[in-house]
């Protein structure tokens, strides 16, 4: 009986000194929530309770950019879930761990641990934690340019938010749906999503992390930005650069940098872009986000190019190459083609010029960048674009002229080879 009172009792103090952590760590004394959880964790032989300051040191550790901790405490977490024998923590330390991933930009590994977790039978915790393995699922799609794919998770997650009434899930998806229509240049997408994201933060988020506004305030500086509104995008990127400053979000102050960085090129000020890029740059190699990396040397190359520095131009871009080639990132390799295009017709490079001209082609085809109906490409300018229920996109005036009798592209797809 003592025994068991003490068990009990170790218990209490467990539960007491996570809550003193997330109180310091909601009070922006980050450091100290981190020694109060870090001592717990060496501290406590309740699993369950271990289970649950990981996973507050896990999610610390992800707002800090501090990734490849991240990663290690999510493994902690797995053998901590496989010693509790329970479905659920076994399938939120498998989440942690694709996020992890994610974060670091190993995508494919990200997919695979979202599989696992599908493939889970748990209860209804562990269902309602399929919203958010598809969102990391689809963040993942897109770094690989996968976009299909990435459409699809990204619509069974926000199912399950609207499904499971979560307002923070609903707001997560729309910054990754913004993020998504951005790339493929449907800008009033890209713009309609996150603010969309920033109406559930003024509607439903008065006790939500700040992060949230912050996130939704980053995305639509990007669109604003990509429609020529630069003001508004500036504006955006202000009020989301000072949340991140004051929660020492560091991925994001590194996003906002670039967004900075972008709108003062736009505005063809590159002396004070560049030095924009390199704080971003600088952040962004410390906590390894190497997909952000591709987006801060393919914004140096057009400042290079409009100072006409081609050769510096074309450093920048062989930088840039290895990484996406690393990453398999095929829309950052599909971009880095067209800009070396337009360097090697400037120089005269003919044998240059083809070589890049045939990459670029493929790139399209792989990434089945065009309109499966009128065959002109999606990506190349700002166009309205429409999803089918099978998550293949078009461009909205060719579905409006043609009619939805079918989606061409599944028709192809499902048409076998004969005999010739």
């Amino acid at each position: 009986m003592r025994l068991f009172n003490a068990w009990e009792m170790g218990q209490d103090q467990t539960k007491q000194q996570i809550e003193k952590g997330l109180h310091l760590y909601q009070s922006n004394q980050t450091e100290k929530a981190l020694r109060v959880w870090m001592r717990v964790l060496e501290k406590s032989a309740d699993p369950a309770g271990r289970f649950r300051v990981l996973g507050c040191l896990i999610t610390a550790h992800a707002e800090m950019g501090r990734y490849k901790d991240m990663l290690k405490f999510a493994v902690v977490q797995i053998d901590t879930a496989r010693e509790l024998e329970d479905p659920d923590f076994l399938t939120e330390s498998y989440l942690n761990l694709a996020r992890s991933n994610e974060k670091l930009c190993e995508f494919q590994k990200t997919i695979s641990y979202c599989k696992t977790c599908l493939n889970m039978q748990g209860t209804t915790v562990s269902l309602q934690l399929n919203g958010q393995v598809s969102l990391s699922m689809g963040n993942a799609f897109l770094g690989l340019s996968i976009f299909q794919k990435a459409l699809e998770c990204f619509e069974k997650a926000l199912r399950y938010a609207h499904n499971n009434d979560d307002k923070m899930l609903e707001c997560r998806v729309c910054c990754s749906l913004g993020n998504f229509y951005a790339q493929i240049k449907d800008y009033e997408k890209a713009l309609f999503f996150p603010c969309k994201a920033a109406e559930l933060v003024n509607d439903y988020g008065k006790g939500w992390s700040l992060k949230y506004r912050a996130m939704s305030q980053y995305h639509m500086a990007v669109a604003y930005r990509k429609l020529g509104r630069l003001a508004d995008a500036m504006d955006c990127c202000e009020e989301s650069m000072k949340i991140a400053l004051q929660h020492g979000d560091r991925p994001l102050q590194a996003l906002c940098l670039l967004c900075f960085a972008d709108i003062h090129r736009s505005r063809k000020d590159v002396q004070t872009a560049f030095p924009r890029y390199d704080s971003s740059m600088s952040i962004m190699t410390e906590i390894g986000n190497r997909l952000g990396l591709i987006q801060v040397l393919l914004g140096v190359t057009k400042c290079w190019m409009i100072q006409k520095e081609l050769d510096k131009a074309l450093e920048s871009i062989e930088k840039a190459q290895e990484l996406a080639e690393g990453l398999g990132n095929k829309l950052g390799l599909l971009k880095l083609h067209c800009l070396c295009e337009r360097i090697y017709r400037t120089k005269g490079q003919q044998r240059e010029l083809r070589d890049h001209v045939v990459k670029f082609h493929e790139c399209v085809e792989e990434m089945e960048l065009y309109c499966g109906m009128c065959g002109e490409s999606i990506g190349e300018k700002n166009n309205q674009l429409q999803a089918l229920p099978c998550s293949h996109f078009f461009h909205l005036k060719c579905l409006q002229t043609n009619g939805t009798r079918g989606c061409p592209n599944c028709r192809r797809l499902s048409v076998k080879p004969g005999y010739v």
